[in-house]
């Protein structure tokens, strides 16, 4: 057994990494420490190096949690270190990021010399500690874990325990980059290759999204077993994601410009690095070169063939069951990759019942909408959201907003991964699963008594009828602006948001925004607003005011809140209005504050909404700030009026008491 690797080797390599603009020396500094870690103590200690640099206390595909957020953290820095409340919130306020605000506490830490170097803290030790941590029934139990780590740490170890913890390291490094390492490490120290065999980016890539367990894949690639990775359920796959559009024209416009990609593309050569995007991108550009087949991808005389469907506005998400090895068990993800399941318990009775009948797995995408039964339309996203992040969902709120799984995509199925095949085929594969699975899909807008998840589907008589629950997202085939602009028309009179659009023969790319798939959402209107408040950013932004609450003008010249944005300023722009925003505050309350309502800003955004989080009662729902407007008076500002009638306007506007946007 070789040397056991001290987590000391994360803290300096993170902390040089994060000083290192370079790409190219980023990927080599991390393949060197994966090697001489996995050559002085095995490719454990490798596995768990890869992880932790990439902010994963534990690996995708495990279902722990470390249950420690900020507050938590925050006392364990306070209780280890003396320093006081004033002290830690003026360092936070300098790096907007905890673990750097503790490295800079660290030094002044009363009575202590430090920690012992010849005890350092190794990466099996922090393993075990967020093993206990996971399974800790008690609050002080964790504390208890986290402040025998840190009263061990270096102000420097500190820093990045302290980000691992949070899942959140800052150092300009993404998984993508460490798959790479990964393979430039494993190449010359493989044991079980001929000399001088690569480590392929493409197959590390691949074995990871498959096994959704980093450390895993760098066992694996280390011992040249690659090629064994298989798909496992219930971790969440990368979802596809839709490049914004602003018109019919642009979409158009938009597919002719991924033909001219693909052709640049012909005779380039290509680094390791680069090729599993061009293998995602060949079918693409191969099917807009050739224009053989009247219903694929063809960009001739003006003409696309691509799927429209409405774009709906729910909740993106992935809907994983039918595993014959878990008999029962369905799981739900969000975008973020965060487990959702236990928010919609009708779905996982529904899938439950579906999923007895299937002969193997399946991986749905798809949009989780609430859904009225007697319009047989989407209810806005005012409503569905009231649910969303409820562990609980009583029968009073399973019954006033049903909760329907709006499929688009099949992704996983009977052991076959099919993110390769283009999209018409995937689409036809989904039509065949909808059509088999629509009758057994079902559960009643009650909730079922006695319900257990993952165990035989044995339910009670229901106390009302069950109704469907899986729907089939409609598409149609369009090949022009024209086209375009009405389905969005219409998908606007169904209380939509608008469309998307995609190409016909694309692949499905996990994690990528690219040219195949667009989405017309169009902007419902602006306001010209004035800041109220601002808040101090975070990494980048530390110690810059970049969130902006802002507000309109009431009936009787008060102001009322609508809204906070922050995005959509430059860099420059930012460091202007944190200077003036500072020489005019009227109270400060540490990381936020209030101020002379004197700066208006022109804001854009999708829907108000009714909210009770702001005086105004209604809320922006994404707003982005499109200019300052120091060309406009304060008296000039739109007002509450103003918001009333765009949200009169909406076709989909949800009703008064709908819960708080998601801003």
């Amino acid at each position: 057994m070789g040397e056991a690797a001290a987590f000391r080797t994360v803290a300096e390599l993170a902390e040089a990494l994060a000083a290192e603009p370079g790409r190219l020396k980023k990927r080599a500094a991390i393949a060197a420490a994966v090697r001489a870690v996995q050559e002085a103590g095995g490719s454990e200690d490798a596995g768990r190096l890869c992880l932790y640099l990439a902010g994963q206390p534990f690996a995708e595909a495990d279902p722990r949690k470390l249950s420690a957020g900020g507050a938590l953290l925050t006392r364990a820095v306070k209780q280890v270190s003396g320093c006081t409340d004033a002290q830690l919130n003026a360092a936070y306020r300098r790096h907007g990021d905890l673990g750097a605000a503790a490295e800079e506490v660290w030094a002044a830490r009363p009575g202590s010399e430090g920690p012992d170097p010849g005890h350092p803290i190794l990466l099996t030790e922090v393993a075990e500690a967020f093993a206990a941590m996971a399974v800790a029934r008690t609050t002080a139990a964790r504390s208890a874990l986290v402040e025998g780590l840190l009263r061990r740490a270096t102000a420097l170890e500190a820093k990045y325990l302290l980000k691992l913890m949070l899942g959140d390291m800052r150092i300009g490094v993404k998984q993508s980059l460490i798959e790479e390492a990964i393979a430039a490490a494993a190449t010359p120290t493989s044991q079980n290759r001929d000399v001088g065999q690569p480590t392929s980016v493409a197959e590390v890539r691949h074995a990871v999204m498959l096994e959704a367990d980093l450390a895993r894949v760098v066992r694996m690639a280390f011992a040249g077993r690659l090629a064994e990775a298989r798909m496992r359920l219930f971790h969440p796959l990368g979802f596809m994601l839709a490049s914004p559009v602003d018109t019919p024209e642009e979409a158009m416009e938009r597919f002719g410009e991924a033909e001219k990609a693909g052709k640049r593309e012909e005779g380039k050569g290509k680094s390791e690095a680069e090729e599993v995007i061009a293998a995602t991108d060949a079918g693409l550009s191969a099917t807009l070169r050739s224009g053989q087949d009247d219903k694929s991808v063809v960009l001739k005389d003006g003409t696309i063939h691509a799927y429209l469907e409405d774009k709906f506005d729910g909740m993106r998400a992935q809907l994983h069951f039918g595993d014959p090895a878990q008999p029962g068990r369905v799981e739900l993800y969000s975008r973020n990759r965060e487990e959702i399941t236990q928010s919609f318990p009708e779905l996982v009775e529904a899938f439950h019942r579906a999923g007895a009948a299937l002969t193997g797995p399946l991986i749905l995408d798809g949009e989780i909408l609430g859904w009225d039964y007697a319009a047989g339309k989407a209810l806005p996203f005012s409503v569905l959201g009231q649910r969303i992040g409820r562990k609980r969902v009583d029968a009073a709120m399973r019954r006033a907003v049903p909760a329907v799984f709006m499929a688009f995509d099949l992704l996983f199925q009977n052991e076959e991964l099919l993110l390769s095949l283009p999209l018409r085929e995937r689409r036809a594969r989904l039509e065949q699963v909808v059509r088999n699975l629509a009758d057994s899909a079902q559960s009643p807008l009650e909730a079922v008594e006695e319900f257990a998840q993952g165990g035989l589907f044995d339910q009670p008589a229901p106390v009302s009828e069950p109704v469907p629950r899986l729907m089939l997202s409609a598409a149609q085939y369009v090949e022009s602006a024209e086209q375009i602009d009405q389905a969005y028309r219409d998908a606007r009179l169904r209380a939509n948001e608008g469309v998307m659009l995609k190409l016909a023969d694309s692949i499905y790319q996990p994690g990528r925004r690219g040219l195949a798939w667009a989405k017309l959402k169009r902007e419902l209107a602006t306001l010209d607003v004035v800041i109220t408040g601002a808040e101090f950013g975070h990494g980048r932004r530390a110690g810059l005011l970049s969130d902006y609450t802002f507000a309109v003008r009431g009936a009787h010249g008060e102001l009322l809140n609508v809204g906070k944005a922050y995005s959509g300023m430059t860099d420059a722009e930012i460091v202007e209005m944190t200077a003036w925003l500072q020489a005019h505050t009227l109270e400060d309350f540490g990381h936020f504050r209030t101020v002379e309502p004197l700066r208006v800003l022109e804001v854009a955004f999708n829907n108000v909404m009714r909210s009770d989080r702001h005086a105004s009662g209604f809320a922006l729902r994404f707003p982005r700030i499109l200019r300052i407007r120091d060309d406009k008076p304060i008296e000039e500002i739109d007002t509450l009026e103003t918001v009333e009638a765009v949200y009169q306007s909406q076709p989909d506007k949800g009703p008064a008491e709908s819960g708080e946007p998601s801003e």
